[in-house]
């Protein structure tokens, strides 16, 4: 999300439907209005921000089936 950075000290969380294939992301709150997301395997890699509301928009969509092919 734009040139925002994630805090360094969050707590970041992985779904419990995550599978021990390792293909995982991880998500945190760094405030009440953003979502941070990495990739599991790679916790001191980047991280992405996203708006609460487009995260939610993307929850939604995933959820509804939108990405499956």
């Amino acid at each position: 999300m734009n040139d925002q950075t994630v805090p360094t000290r969050l707590e970041w969380r992985k779904s419990s439907h995550s599978g021990a294939n390792g293909n995982c992301v991880e998500v945190a709150v760094p405030d009440s209005a953003s979502i941070a997301v990495r990739d599991s395997k790679d916790p001191d890699g980047p991280a992405l921000r996203f708006s609460a509301e487009a995260w939610n928009a993307f929850v939604t969509a995933a959820g509804s089936g939108a990405f499956e092919g």
